[in-house]
Formats: structure tokens, C-alpha cells, sequence
């Protein structure tokens, strides 16, 4: 199993890796700052660079879907440039994995964003995407959506500076608070044990196992793109920087 090191420290920007497998299909390290496409959360880019110097692109990462990986093992694609340095790669090989730290960080900010919004709409989310630009979540309601009054809602939580932790729930205790869980087309993943929290002391507490700032005054301005009907019961919202 991968050692997922974004799970300990968001902030980590590189470390050094021994590489467990490789292939056409990614490559699989025993430890990574690298966080995998999940969670509406989009996936980290970056580099490995080789023992010898040479530097292999990493343009996403995504989950391993092989039998017998582990939640956390995670699949670095190569540029299809890179693809002939990324074959001649063999298990046991040393590289050290360093990710484009500006696409992360505004993944972390823009994530954090997305939970506040959370705080703002007391309703069930039904679907979400977190990018470098843009973050957008759908939300199960028919009432419509005040856009300034969210946006002034959002300057006012950052503005608050609120700390932002990650804390951990065994599943039964989870299983016990099913109302922690705001998502309905994305369920925590359950069943190793335990699970992570994003809490905002006041503000936010669910499941989540993407990458977050430390303090809600890192997301810094943002602004309502836009809020439209997505459907007869779901009204979406595009956040981006301002």
C-alpha cells in the first residue's frame, strides 16, 4: 500500500520514494505526496526525478483500480512525452516525487472554499469538482440561491480566520452520526477502520479525505461565478478566485 503522505501533511511538497511497480497504465510508489483524483477533488501533477538526474512529468494521478491495491495506492501518469522514460522504470528504482505546488494549493484553498459553502446551504450536496480554476457543487434543493448573499457569506467565514483540522471517526461511529455525511453521490470510504474528518470548529464538520489550508484566511477573495438550475431538484454554484 501507498503511504499518503498529503493525509499527514498537505503542506509536504516532495519526498523521496521507491518506485513498487510501473507500466503503461502509471507508475506506483511505496510513498507519495501526490494526491490521487477523488472526492470531486482533482489530481495532483508534478515530477519524478530519477537517480540519474533525469526528470520523468507527472501530468495527474488517479486511484488504482488493480485487485489487490489498497485505497491509497495511487497511479502517477506520465506526460505521453515522458511515456519511454516512464517504461524503462523498474521496481525497486529510487525517485523523488515533487508536486507542481501552485496547482495543489489552489486545489487546498478552493477545497476549503467548498466547505465553507457547505455552511452557507443547509442542503444534501449531489456532486462536486474541485480544480485549479473553478470549484462547483450541486446542491438537492428547489429553493433558489441568493448569490450575493453567499458571496458576502464566504468573504465573512475567511475573513474569520477560522483554523481548519483534521480529526478521525472509527466507521461505527460514523455509521452512528449518518447526518455528518453531507454528500449523496460520494459516500466515505468505509470499511478500513476509520475515517477522516474535515472540522472547522463551528463552521463545517464531515467525511473528507481531500487536501485543505490551515487557516480559512488562506482561501483568500473568491466570488459566485455563477448559480444555475441543474435540474428540477438541484441547484449548482461555480466558485472561483477573485
Amino acid at each position: 500500500m501507498t503511504e499518503a503522505l498529503h493525509r499527514q501533511d498537505p503542506y509536504l511538497r516532495q519526498c523521496e520514494a521507491t518506485v513498487v511497480a510501473a507500466g503503461p497504465e502509471g507508475i506506483v510508489l511505496d510513498r507519495s505526496v501526490f494526491y490521487p483524483m477523488g472526492g470531486g477533488q482533482a489530481g495532483d501533477a508534478g515530477e519524478l526525478r530519477l537517480a540519474d538526474g533525469r526528470v520523468l512529468r507527472i501530468a495527474d494521478t488517479r486511484k488504482s483500480r488493480a485487485p489487490g491495491t489498497g485505497p491509497d495506492d495511487a497511479l502517477h501518469l506520465p506526460v505521453p512525452d515522458d511515456q519511454p522514460l516512464a517504461a524503462a522504470l523498474r521496481a525497486g528504482d529510487a525517485v523523488s516525487a515533487a508536486i507542481d505546488w501552485e496547482r495543489r494549493h489552489r486545489h487546498m484553498r478552493l477545497h476549503t472554499a467548498t466547505h465553507l459553502l457547505c455552511a452557507l446551504v443547509p442542503h444534501p450536496v449531489d456532486g462536486c469538482s474541485i480544480t485549479a480554476t473553478y470549484a462547483r457543487m450541486d446542491f438537492a434543493t428547489v429553493e433558489p440561491l441568493d448569490r450575493e448573499a453567499l458571496e458576502s457569506g464566504l468573504a465573512r467565514l475567511v475573513a474569520g480566520a477560522h483554523p481548519v483540522q483534521a480529526d478521525w471517526i472509527t466507521d461505527e461511529a460514523l455509521a452512528a452520526q449518518p447526518e455528518l455525511v453531507r454528500t449523496m453521490s460520494v459516500q466515505p470510504p468505509v470499511g478500513h477502520g476509520r475515517v477522516r474528518l474535515l472540522r472547522i470548529d463551528g463552521i463545517d464538520l464531515q467525511p473528507c479525505g481531500g487536501t485543505h489550508v490551515a487557516n480559512t484566511a488562506e482561501v483568500g477573495a473568491l466570488r459566485i461565478v455563477r448559480i444555475e438550475k441543474k435540474s428540477a431538484r438541484t441547484r449548482r454554484v461555480v466558485l472561483e478566485f477573485a
